[in-house]
């Protein structure tokens, strides 16, 4: 027997003209229904990265940090520990604690690092590191006075640019070094709330002014990565599942 008509890309020679024809469409392919078409939600700003991001596997941390929805929550979280930080800076300028900080040699502060300095060497609360104690002690009780006029504006400005939305970030990041200043000191209180809270807003800058000055002040940080609903549609062609 002579070798197979048939060739390797699945043609056959006829008998009569001697030539490879390519075979015909089985009925397998010809029944075979297009390929599905599905319609998915993706995240606007990943639209605008080229990001195919299904609303089914959207992470909450997406919604919280690059949502414009949760732009409302994070205007509470800065209302609230914007009063705060203004209410603190405003009490050291001219509020009950201004002979203290802002006015006379900083009293309040060379009190609050020495009792910081004393409370390490006891080994009862104060600094819980050495080498902070130190800085206390060599560096911000000989400097109270300019420091306490330091502490008293930094704090109502961080006040302030939370409450109006005017870089958030770094309003929080400032917030969030005097929060870890003073836990460092050996003072609780109040500071783990503020610093977790910071922390919160630093992750969610994108969003987090969105409801404020940030909006049109940092309009060219949002060109590519604005905050956004899950309005953006994918279509995604799929091939049909076998049986």
């Amino acid at each position: 027997m002579g070798p197979s008509p048939t060739r390797v890309d699945g043609s056959v020679r006829t008998p009569e003209q001697g030539e490879f024809v390519a075979p015909a469409p089985s009925s397998e392919l010809l029944d075979a229904p297009p390929p599905a078409e599905r319609v998915v939600l993706v995240d606007r700003a990943d639209a605008s990265a080229g990001v195919d991001s299904p609303q089914g596997n959207l992470r909450i941390s997406n919604w919280l940090f690059r949502s414009r929805e949760a732009s409302l929550l994070w205007l509470v979280v800065r209302l609230w520990l914007g009063y705060q930080w203004t209410n603190a800076g405003y009490q050291k300028i001219w509020g009950s604690e201004r002979a203290g900080f802002w006015f006379g040699s900083g009293a309040g502060v060379k009190g609050f690092a020495t009792a910081g300095v004393v409370g390490s060497t006891a080994g009862k609360g104060g600094a819980s590191y050495g080498w902070w104690a130190g800085v206390l002690h060599n560096f911000v009780i000989p400097n109270a006075g300019a420091l306490g006029k330091v502490v008293s504006l930094s704090e109502l400005l961080i006040g302030i640019g939370l409450i109006v939305g005017l870089f958030t970030g770094v309003a929080a990041f400032a917030g969030l070094l005097l929060n870890l200043m003073y836990m460092f000191s050996g003072s609780a209180g109040v500071n783990p709330m503020y610093a977790l809270l910071s922390v919160f807003l630093i992750l969610a800058w994108r969003n987090a002014g969105w409801i404020g000055l940030d909006r049109l002040v940092l309009r060219n940080s949002w060109t590519a990565h604005r905050p956004g609903s899950l309005v953006g549609r994918i279509t995604r062609r799929e091939p049909p599942a076998r049986a």
